[in-house]
């Protein structure tokens, strides 16, 4: 059973907005989203788009205090939030927000991303994703991951976000299958091919020579081995084992360890069966993981 509304929940990316309106607890009440994303809103416009979504839940539930976060918070965005260092927990976070005034009188509560200064060369960065993590819990020690283009695997201990470590698999998957010769020849529209994809894991799993393992890809399909339809497949499951196989070598997880997968790019059923083939315990987050986690942190944020 879910509540009265409380707050607004913006998610606001590269090519989407997406909105929950929820109850206290966090559970959605309703939730929207459009095609406004930050690449389609010319520079002054996104508060007139911002409101013209919101505008019906605020004509129904009053000035309601809204969280916004991920990319819209970058410095392509609507306003530049800093990132907060890890460790860092909701009070942390909390500390790091921007806060504005919307035209009706809401509160706007600009979320931060996170740094992990320890990483080398440079320090890693993350925007959405910790909020993902709040809401999943802090209470336990554990690893996360979170699948997308850019996927991250975090730790979580001591009731913070101990530090974290971005695989950019699922860029270099997109380069491949739609810019590289290696890919070229794979079955459009594309053909998902289950035994492909855990062939390729398979095959990541026992190989460090990454750049001569994609080219294998090529080499199969020329010798026969590999048909159009499995090629797609294949190649994600050489990137996508290759990610599993460097987080293990950097330390992230060892052989009958336990990890928690969160949020829902699409992935979770792919980076489970990696997980499995790299002898990894895998439990699932909850979908109102970043809603929660948002929530914990505006409440904090606001007086």
């Amino acid at each position: 059973m879910t509540g009265q509304p409380t707050s607004i929940v913006v998610d606001w990316g590269t090519t989407s907005l997406r909105a929950v309106l929820a109850d206290n607890h966090g559970q959605p009440i309703a939730s929207l989203e459009t095609a406004d994303g930050i690449t389609t809103v010319a520079k002054g416009g996104h508060e007139a788009v911002l409101m013209a979504a919101l505008t019906p839940w605020f004509s129904a539930h009053g000035t309601l205090p809204v969280a916004a976060l991920g990319m819209i918070t970058s410095r392509n965005g609507w306003v530049e939030v800093d990132y907060v260092a890890c460790p860092a927990g909701p009070e942390q976070l909390a500390s790091g927000t921007v806060r504005r005034k919307l035209p009706n009188g809401s509160d706007l509560v600009f979320l931060p991303g996170l740094k992990e200064p320890r990483r080398t060369p440079f320090p890693d960065v993350m925007r959405g994703e910790e909020t993902q993590i709040v809401g999943h819990g802090l209470n336990d020690e554990i690893i996360v991951i979170i699948p997308g283009t850019h996927s991250k695997w975090a730790r979580v201990k001591a009731g913070k976000i101990d530090g974290f470590q971005t695989f950019v698999t699922g860029e270099i998957f997109n380069l491949l299958i739609n810019h590289s010769f290696i890919a070229k020849g794979s079955t459009q529209p594309p053909v998902d091919d289950d035994d492909a994809y855990v062939w390729g894991l398979n095959e990541a799993k026992q190989s460090i020579a990454m750049s001569s393992l994609l080219f294998a890809a090529r080499t199969g399909v020329l010798a026969g081995k590999l048909s159009a339809d499995q090629l797609r497949s294949f190649v994600r499951g050489l990137v996508i084992g290759q990610e599993f196989r460097q987080a293990r070598d950097a330390g992230w997880f060892v052989e009958n360890g336990e990890a928690t997968i969160v949020g829902n790019d699409g992935l979770n059923d792919l980076y489970a069966e990696a997980a499995k083939i790299f002898d990894l315990q895998i439990s699932m987050g909850a979908d109102d993981d970043l809603t929660r986690g948002a929530l914990q942190v505006l409440h904090r944020a606001l007086p």
